[in-house]
């Protein structure tokens, strides 16, 4: 009896051991990447002036994963990995293409995996680099984090991922430029968050200022992504008082179009996350927000993968963009994938500037 109590009492401190060794691994693994310039790639032989109109594309790709009938752990669903390698690269392949098919002038592209246990090790940028041809593109990383061991069947494990901006014309610099995260437990699930700033030069004399960006999700009550707002506010309101067009795209994860219920119907869950941007945060900027939308044929940018799609899915538009008062907004709107592809849907912009 002894012996016995003995050799259990050796195997809970091993797994005592284990769990303190997993705790403290985690612990001094954790770190921010910080501000740092963004080597420019590729070749733009395009230009951008004044009076013209352009396109950009915003689509956040979900890490490839989040087909139709995907659902993500961290948003209720029972999958913290893509199904396989090989629909991982079928459909990577399709995000290329719809990408592709945009033509847009600017692409700005969130949840790209360079190496993550989710995404088998693929690096998936070149998926996007084939397709976008012609262009220059930046990568900016905004999630280097320790292996995550949950859910305990299917890890997450390890993630690697960033940020990817393509332009038909030049960019002379860039830079990745950090953003506050909430200092809890959660800042192990959240990204490491950063927008990332280009420079392009006008045909007719100063810059377009163009920024893509990805806000907080999974934190405890959402605030901290005005946080990170402010910040990119205020850097966008002291480009547009140099004389500067600035336009910034990407995820917000916050409810664009103040109620997207009144647009999509309500569902049975609610979240705390997706909150409307207040107005005041615009009082006294040249700066406004630009949500996406069809009035007569409304079309959600997202879905919560708490499971595969599925009529009364929570649905709502946090995809979009800003710009200041020198960039004339001709349309904006959702491009209506049917989420077969990730769990939001690419939005577009078309614009001239002044």
């Amino acid at each position: 009896m002894k012996k016995a109590l003995k050799i259990i009492g050796i195997i809970l401190l091993c797994l005592v051991l284990l769990f303190a060794g997993y705790v403290a691994y985690v612990l001094i693994g954790y770190h921010r990447i910080g501000d740092q310039p963004l080597p420019v790639e590729g070749s733009a032989s395009g230009t951008l002036g004044t009076g013209t109109e352009y396109k950009a594309v915003s689509y956040n790709i979900g890490f490839g994963a989040y087909e139709s009938d995907f659902g993500f752990f961290m948003d209720g669903g029972s999958r913290a990995r893509a199904w396989s390698k090989s629909r991982l690269d079928n459909n990577l392949r399709n995000i290329a293409r719809v990408l592709k098919e945009t033509n847009a002038d600017l692409y700005l592209i969130q949840e790209i995996d360079i190496g993550s246990t989710r995404s088998y090790q693929v690096d998936e940028r070149p998926y996007l680099i084939d397709a976008l041809g012609g262009t220059a593109y930046t990568f900016a990383q905004n999630y280097d984090s320790s292996f995550l061991a949950y859910p305990v069947t299917q890890p997450f494990g390890k993630a690697r991922s960033g940020l990817m901006t393509f332009s038909k014309a030049p960019v002379t610099t860039a830079e990745r430029r950090e953003v506050p995260v909430e200092s809890g437990f959660t800042k192990f699930l959240d990204l490491d968050r950063c927008y990332a700033k280009h420079r392009i030069p006008l045909a007719d004399g100063g810059e377009l200022v163009l920024y893509n960006l990805h806000l907080s999700a999974y934190t405890s009550d959402g605030k901290i992504a005005y946080e990170q707002l402010e910040i990119l506010l205020s850097d966008i309101q002291s480009e547009y008082e140099k004389g500067n067009c600035c336009i910034a795209g990407g995820d917000f994860n916050k409810d664009l179009l103040g109620d997207s219920s009144q647009y999509f119907g309500k569902s049975d869950i609610e979240y705390t996350w997706a909150q409307p941007i207040p107005d005041s945060m615009f009082e006294g900027r040249n700066i406004t927000l630009i949500a996406p939308i069809d009035e007569a044929n409304p079309v959600p940018s997202c879905r919560n993968a708490d499971g595969p799609y599925h009529e009364g899915q929570y649905t709502l538009t946090i995809d979009g963009f800003l710009v200041t008062d020198n960039v004339e907004v001709v349309s904006a709107t959702v491009i209506d994938t049917g989420f077969v592809y990730s769990d939001h849907n690419p939005v577009e912009m078309r614009f001239i500037l002044n």
